[in-house]
């Protein structure tokens, strides 16, 4: 299987998550990275409801419900509603969350960088842009339909 682009990509995306998750614990960041995640997607487009924000993570909105309340006690959340729908939950970062996305990026970019630093035949610039592309790619295409 690992001849094949896309199961090597997720097998990549696997073992990243799981060496995230050891840097942040190492770090004490007391986050995990899917919640560096939660907190980076949500720095995207601030305000965000608690549906656009499910569908962005591609998890339901009980899960991002579920993650929330944690996030506020920790002041990187802040919760509130929208003044015209009150129903509608919506979220934004604190200066804290900023700063935390800010640095476990910078941590996790750079520990990364250290890891596949000399290895023959990888330029990490050039991959960036060749999994940027893919990206901007796979993104046209579904939004084509």
């Amino acid at each position: 299987m690992a001849q094949h682009l896309v199961p090597t990509l997720h097998h990549l995306v696997d073992a990243l998550d799981a060496y995230a998750d050891r840097l942040l614990a190492a770090h004490r960041y007391e986050l995990t990275f899917n919640q560096v995640v939660f907190l980076a997607v949500l720095q995207d487009v601030q305000p965000q409801d608690v549906t656009r924000l499910a569908e962005c993570l591609r998890v339901s909105k009980a899960a991002v419900s579920k993650r929330v309340p944690g996030l506020v006690a920790r002041g990187l959340v802040r919760s509130g509603t929208d003044p015209h729908n009150a129903r509608r939950v919506v979220l934004s970062l604190t200066d804290d969350g900023a700063r935390v996305v800010q640095e476990a990026s910078a941590l996790l970019d750079r520990e990364l960088g250290r890891l596949l630093a000399g290895r023959a035949g990888l330029d990490l610039d050039r991959t960036q842009a060749d999994l940027t592309a893919m990206l901007d790619a796979v993104r046209a295409q579904d939004a084509d339909r």
